[in-house]
């Protein structure tokens, strides 16, 4: 068996472990989202350390979403197999999960108005340093 740290290495957040078995068979023990601002990780839930499908199943120890927030991204980038948890953490999952897509959306749409800001200030900073060069 061979164990291997996708996430939460070194960190309490983005927990993904996964374990292969002597046969070849793949469990992803976990698939959290990573959660914080630490720029080394900017690009961790944007990309796996691994073939997602490749993975057999996934277990998911609970519903939290550094735990389970990268589960629809797995799926969407190839995952076919099972997801095995309890009954609760099935109920909580998908709660959480849709909650986190909210709050996802409306952290984009938020980045995106900066953005707009940061390049329309930029725009009259330029043209004020223009106007300031000519002299009437």
């Amino acid at each position: 068996m061979k164990l291997k740290f996708c996430g939460a290495a070194r960190e309490v957040t983005g927990s993904c472990h996964l374990i292969t078995l002597q046969d070849g068979y793949k469990i992803l023990l976990d698939c959290g989202l990573y959660q914080g601002d630490n720029d080394n990780l900017e690009d961790f839930n944007e990309r796996f350390f691994f073939k997602p499908h490749e993975i057999d199943c996934v277990i998911l120890s609970h519903a939290h979403i550094d735990h389970c927030g990268r589960l629809p991204k797995l799926v969407k980038d190839g995952f076919t197999g099972s997801i095995y948890c309890t009954h609760p953490t099935k109920g909580l999952t998908s709660i959480l999960l849709v909650d986190s897509a909210k709050i996802q959306e409306e952290d984009f749409k938020y980045h995106n108005k900066k953005q707009r800001e940061i390049k329309n200030h930029s725009e009259l900073i330029r043209y004020i340093q223009l106007q300031m060069c000519i002299k009437p």
